[in-house]
């Protein structure tokens, strides 16, 4: 089943990645097999995950949270669907000229829910190529 998920790495920073394989993933990356970016900074811990029917959609969400910034990520993490929409929020001067400061628009985009990891990290899938945060 594949999945998009969130790593933290011993020095507090994050690793972003996909797999259709979580168990087997999370024990490449807790053995230093998995991306350079987490072998040089063990261990490592699964702090968020989510579940997709296709490899292309958690690949596609994975590349999507790799652009965004240490709060943004956070906010994911914690579920605060208000602060999530406030950082994705443009705040350069050219854009507060054209919409207004404050203002803001929704998205119709699909989110896929979060599943409990702890049983994601069962599954029997192989991996996809991950890549670093």
């Amino acid at each position: 089943m594949p999945h998009m998920y969130i790593l933290e790495c011993a020095d507090g920073s994050y690793y972003t990645g996909s797999t259709t394989n979580l168990a087997r993933r999370l024990w490449q990356h807790q053995n230093g097999l998995g991306a350079n970016h987490t072998a040089k900074r063990l261990p490592v811990k699964l702090v968020y995950c989510e579940f997709y029917e296709r490899v292309s959609d958690a690949f596609y969400r994975e590349k999507q949270v790799q652009g965004w910034s240490r709060k943004k990520k956070q906010a994911l993490m914690a579920g605060d669907a208000n602060l999530l929409h406030q950082l994705a929020e443009c705040r350069n001067e050219t854009h507060y000229r054209r919409v207004g400061f404050g203002s803001h628009s929704a998205s119709s985009g699909q989110v896929a829910q979060p599943t409990d990891c702890a049983q994601a990290t069962s599954s029997d899938s192989e991996n996809h190529d991950e890549t670093t945060d």
